[in-house]
């Protein structure tokens, strides 16, 4: 029997489609129904390794966690990570299909990749009860729904039913439900089944005339009104968006520690910061552009980037270079996480562009290694140790390029097969290729008891996510008519 389907689309990016269906997962699981996530397609540089040696939205990672279930790549079949402002990389069922330009996929590729995303579908419908479906962007863009697959050009394609979800905390959510519901075709507003109102601050009672008046005009009845909920940002964020907002940011009163995160153009897996922002004791600012970073600091962290030599000239451009050079020089520790890692070096190589613009630039020189692009990817999950603290570490590997020199002689980790990475002679610069290196309690300690001792808590970080899951799975609970939900979602065609 094929699974039932519910698509949750939304009047805009950003108004809490990944963190609803996370939630959901985890109450349809609790009540005992074999639940899936699904996205039909993702644009976002944060991504997760599933076992198979695929990758896939990190939003969907944490959605499969929700469900008890490890990543596969068929719950992202197709997951676009932009490289410049006109192209991306296409990855179609975990893997790297090509590099095109916005307008070379949306002419001539997208509609192409459906078949990825229905067989992705189906496969799912032969294992499980439910499949909750999340959108991507606003269902209102109808400039591009002649050949979309990621909103309601795939509900139609499959007869899924969908609920539209408003932000109301960034005002307008009447005009957004009604405008959706006013430009969208006949045939695409029978889909929608209902609506959720989302990240409502006060009294939900107080909305009660707005609910009316939206389900008045468009004859959709409401499940539900949703609290702010805080688990909602605690948990692992894929889209930047929440980083040009500040959300992100942790301004702690009494902190021991403070962290800098250069918030580069095309910055990467950025929740690998999660665990070191929600450290009682750290307090941890992503700099956003055209601000330096601040020299009152215990430690600079280069995050991950879908472009090293792009984002090595877009950290120039900001003055960032500078900074982090004097930084370093005066002793302060600096840490490189996978593309972080690459600016850390001496030079970056990469004539086929495999990683960008092709070309080569001259890094920052703070650790002695030169890096070579090359086809091959590497993406998996992995175990190892850190032979400076000794350690026990998991993480993952998603990354092009090979560095070598001297200072990797003294590797930041020892993985399940190799050395990886480089630590300079002072032990002050370091840079590895392990993402999730932090979300390792021990190790986290270690680290931040070297920068200031006793700056460590006791946080538990992979419980920390199952409690936060758990707690919006509670909070969802108690706003919506779940029941109701449940009932919208079908059978697909």
């Amino acid at each position: 029997m094929s699974a039932r389907s519910l698509m949750f689309q939304g009047t805009g990016s950003d108004v809490g489609k990944s963190t609803l269906v996370a939630g959901l997962c985890r109450l349809a699981v609790r009540r005992g129904i074999r639940v899936a996530p699904f996205k039909p397609q993702n644009m976002s540089n944060n991504a997760a390794a599933c076992l198979d040696g695929g990758e896939i939205g990190r939003a969907q990672a944490l959605q499969a966690r929700a469900c008890h279930l490890e990543p596969q790549v068929d719950f992202n079949p197709v997951l676009l990570k932009p490289q410049s402002d006109s192209t991306a990389q296409v990855v179609v069922h975990g893997k790297v299909l090509d590099t095109l330009s916005a307008s070379h996929y949306m002419n001539e590729r997208r509609q192409h990749l459906m078949q990825a995303v229905t067989e992705s579908h189906a496969r799912l419908g032969e294992q499980y009860d439910l499949i909750l479906v999340e959108g991507a962007g606003s269902a209102a863009e109808i400039n591009l729904r002649e050949r979309d697959i990621a909103n309601m050009g795939f509900a139609q394609r499959l007869n899924v039913p969908v609920c539209l979800i408003g932000d109301i905390d960034r005002g307008g959510v009447i005009a957004s439900i009604v405008g959706t519901r006013a430009v969208i075709s006949k045939e695409d507003a029978a889909l929608i089944r209902s609506f959720i109102i989302n990240r409502f601050r006060g009294d939900p009672r107080l909305f009660d005339d707005g609910v009316v008046a939206i389900e008045q005009r468009t004859q959709w009845p409401c499940r539900g009104v949703v609290p702010w909920l805080p688990s909602a940002l605690k948990l692992p964020q894929e889209d930047a968006v929440i980083l040009e907002q500040g959300r992100h940011r942790a301004d702690k009163a009494g902190a021991r520690v403070r962290i800098a995160v250069p918030m580069l153009s095309r910055i990467a897996n950025f929740d690998d910061m999660d665990p070191l922002r929600l450290e009682p004791g750290v307090e941890l600012g992503f700099v956003p552009p055209g601000n330096p970073l601040p020299r009152d600091i215990d430690a600079i962290i280069l995050p991950g980037t879908k472009s090293a030599i792009g984002d090595l000239a877009f950290l120039r451009a900001q003055g960032w270079d500078h900074d982090i050079v004097a930084f370093a020089r005066a002793g302060g520790r600096v840490s490189g996480l996978c593309g972080g890692y690459q600016l850390l070096g001496k030079a970056i190589h990469d004539p086929q562009g495999i990683d960008g613009p092709p070309g080569s630039a001259e890094a920052l020189g703070l650790l002695d290694i030169v890096t070579h692009m090359h086809p091959a990817k590497q993406t998996r999950k992995v175990d190892g140790h850190c032979p400076r603290s000794r350690c026990r570490l998991s993480g993952y590997e998603i990354h092009v390029g090979t560095s070598t020199g001297p200072d990797t002689r003294s590797p930041m980790t020892v993985l399940a097969d190799h050395p990886d990475g480089a630590v300079s002679q002072d032990g002050q610069i370091e840079g590895t290729y392990l993402h999730g290196i932090f979300g390792n309690d021990d190790y986290r300690a270690w680290w931040l008891n070297g920068l200031k001792p006793g700056s460590a808590g006791s946080l538990n970080y992979e419980a920390t996510v199952e409690l936060e899951l758990d707690k919006l799975a509670d909070g969802l609970e108690a706003a919506l008519d779940v029941d109701a939900l449940l009932a919208d979602a079908g059978p697909t065609q």
